[in-house]
């Protein structure tokens, strides 16, 4: 090759291209030298080894004239083979840039990708095999890509907001209109038809399962199976060419999907595993950060350095308390948003980032670096707020600014829908679980709602099956929770009975009208709006088949179910009231002369402790008076009043509808035992009025009145 070698510069981590060479920088505390290696374009060949000659503020740097985007290239870095020191240096394995922007090739689990002998599993012997030929290669791309059409974001307000968890295989891998060579690609996720359903639904940002290039555990191979979900991570900057139709496009294809989406209005937002990488424990592969620099990459178990500290369950914990650490997970997602503009981040196993040596810190530098970020600010950032170290459970306990998924949420519902838990216990949960967030000026929408998610029952499943049912997972069904808060209606399992079926179906429509409707921000999982299954399975992580792809053949079932939350994502729309941007009180304003929130017994009157207190209490209303101050500013709100009639009792209640300022007739938008509407005429109801409510049913009423604008009713 025709090269020019240079020192190049330390200001910049990873393979930086200007147009004429290439600027190669790795960080490494403890090394003691560096090579760069130069592959052949199918990454078979090593071409070139080239000790990079300079070193400044423990960074290893130098500059190739003559090399450009397209080279596949990668690390041996020298140093102490110390493991009970914590340094796991060796020259023989070919290392992952941790700055890549783009990998080409898959891990090949050979006993040469281990930094020790691996048949030994004596992790403190020395392997001098060449792992180059197993693993994959990094590749020098083009920073100057432009998008062929809108790039910038479309900032949907948080109060609007509605997200949408998909993975980008299964969303379609089985669907129909995508051409079938596009299938389970980020090309075939970018096609006008899925775009237009998912506009059709009225969701706003797509939560995509991680789309960092990870590894396929060598575990689940051996079983045929493959690590589905993606939360196996090795490089934080590179999207995964596994969903490429166009392997050697990888990125341009993933920044494509991202400019049709804003095209289309809609966000993009990924889900994010800064907390552990797939190189393990002590007796995991070398693929990367372990040969880089382990001791600095890592938490290591303080007084036994050859030990890694496990709060992830996955074998190592990354090492966010080093700011070259945190500056990678900092300029891995800096970089998310300027060069791909996605929308937000997801960040899986939240609290392990804000953890600190006196354990998690709301003011620990990762979430003081991400609060002061001025990128970051304008875009939104989620915590998955648990892990499974001590002190790992954190809800409301982030920092203003950050939105968590509620798990209160979703356990509480799921129990009021089975008969599990009382009225008092769901009333917080509709009103935006202002226990949990109501402080330092944080809003309703802190609380990221959800009924299922990618892990565990489909909401389908839920009402479907008692059991866990994850045999297809090679582990005897012991792999996965046993409480699944869940009911099957009184068979396990797909039945024919129709009362059974027709059950299902209004608990369905309960649970999806409870997420819909309440305060907070709804997360809606792909396939749930039409009842997706996953035959009981409830960690389906290594299922890349029927059993995970969203299967688009639907039946009358499936088509009413998606008609219904397609009316009332469209409801949720419409009247703001069911997405304030202030908690409720439920305390009376005297300067305005209104009380935002009455909670109604079935009598029509407010309840009281003794409602609160009475066990067999099932059926209750929650009346949102549109007059509520909406701002800091105090003056009446101009939206429309509505009630939301919540029954989860198993027979009818009669149901008296209550006063209200400004009107005496209640117009029925919606009910989970009535088909959907689609007219748009609804029946009118007078207060004082009976209405029968279904057993186990979600009633929503608007008042008719004069005050309302918002909403128009």
């Amino acid at each position: 090759m025709r090269y020019e070698l240079e020192e190049g510069t330390s200001t910049k981590r990873g393979a930086q291209w200007d147009g004429s060479g290439v600027n190669f920088a790795l960080f490494s505390a403890n090394a003691t030298k560096v090579e760069l290696c130069l592959f052949s374009e199918d990454g078979k060949e090593e071409l070139e080894r080239i000790t990079l000659p300079e070193h400044t503020n423990d960074i290893w740097h130098g500059y190739l004239r003559g090399v450009g985007p397209g080279q596949r290239y990668g690390f041996r870095v020298h140093g102490p083979y110390e493991p009970e020191k914590g340094h796991r240096f060796n020259p023989n394995k070919l290392l992952l840039d941790p700055y890549a922007y783009a990998h080409i090739g898959s891990v090949i689990w050979d006993p040469a990708i281990f930094g020790y002998e691996m048949e030994s599993m004596d992790d403190l012997t020395f392997d001098e095999r060449d792992s180059a030929p197993f693993v994959p290669k990094c590749i020098v791309v083009d920073p100057n890509f432009d998008f062929s059409g809108e790039r910038g974001r479309k900032n949907i307000r948080w109060e609007e907001t509605i997200f949408y968890e998909a993975h980008v295989k299964g969303f379609t891998k089985r669907k129909p209109d995508v051409e079938e060579h596009l299938r389970g690609t980020y090309a075939g996720f970018a096609q006008q038809s899925v775009i237009d359903y998912i506009k059709s639904l009225g969701v706003t940002s797509i939560e995509f399962l991680p789309i960092h290039t990870f590894v396929d555990d060598n575990y689940l191979l051996e079983k045929g199976l493959v690590n589905y979900w993606g939360y196996n991570s090795i490089g934080f900057f590179a999207p995964d060419p596994r969903y490429a139709a166009d392997r050697t496009n990888t990125l341009k294809e993933f920044k494509e999907l991202v400019a049709r989406y804003h095209e289309a209005g809609l966000e993009i937002i990924l889900d994010v595993v800064y907390n552990h990488t797939a190189e393990g424990n002590e007796k995991g592969p070398t693929l990367s950060f372990k040969g880089i620099d382990n001791a600095s990459y890592y938490a290591l178990v303080p007084d036994k350095r050859r030990y890694y500290i496990n709060e992830t369950g996955t074998g190592n914990t990354l090492n966010v308390s080093h700011p070259r650490v945190l500056q990678l997970v900092m300029d891995s997602l800096r970089y998310w948003v300027s060069a791909t503009s996605v929308d937000g981040f997801r960040f899986d196993l939240g609290t392990i980032l804000g953890r600190e040596i006196d354990g998690f810190n709301p003011q620990g530098g990762f979430l003081k670096a991400c609060s002061q970020d001025p990128l970051l600010a304008t875009v939104k950032l989620i915590a998955e707020p648990w892990d499974c170290g001590p002190g790992g459970y954190q809800v409301g306990g982030f920092p203003p600014g950050w939105a968590e998924w509620n798990d209160r949420f979703r356990d509480t519902v799921r129990d009021f829908w089975r008969g599990h838990a009382p009225a008092s216990a769901l009333a917080s949960r509709l009103a935006g679980s202002g226990d949990l967030f109501n402080r330092a000026g944080r809003k309703p929408w802190a609380s990221v709602n959800l009924i299922a998610a990618h892990d565990g029952f489909t909401t389908n499943d839920i009402v479907t099956y008692n059991e866990k049912h994850n045999e297809a997972n090679g582990e005897n069904n012991n792999d996965g929770i046993s409480e699944n808060r869940s009911w099957n209606c009184g068979v396990e399992g797909p039945t024919d009975d129709p009362e059974i079926n027709a059950l299902r179906v209004r608990q369905i429509k309960n649970l999806l009208a409870t997420l819909l409707l309440s305060q907070g921000t709804p997360l809606l999982v792909a396939g749930d709006e039409f009842g997706r299954t996953q035959q009981g399975n409830n960690n389906a992580y290594c299922q890349d088949t029927d059993i995970s792809w969203l299967n688009w053949d639907l039946k009358d079932r499936g088509k009413q179910l998606l008609a219904f939350v397609q009316e009332v994502i469209a409801l949720r729309h419409k009247f703001p009231i069911l997405r304030r941007g202030r908690f409720y009180t439920g305390v009376y304003n005297e300067a305005l002369g209104v009380k935002d929130l009455t909670w109604i017994n079935a009598t029509g009157q407010e309840m009281q402790e003794r409602d609160w207190a009475d066990s067999t209490t099932m059926c209750f209303g929650m009346l949102m008076d549109g007059r509520a101050q909406k701002t800091g500013i105090q003056r009446p709100g101009d939206d429309a009043t509505l009630l939301l009639v919540v029954n989860g009792y198993h027979d009818l209640v009669e149901f008296t509808l209550p006063s209200s300022y400004g009107g005496d007739e209640w117009a029925l938008l919606m009910d989970t035992n009535l088909e959907v509407n689609r007219g748009g005429t609804h029946t009118l109801h007078k207060s004082g009025e009976q209405y029968q409510v279904t057993g186990r049913s979600v009633l929503l009423f608007a008042l008719k009145s004069e005050n309302a604008q918002a909403g128009n009713y």
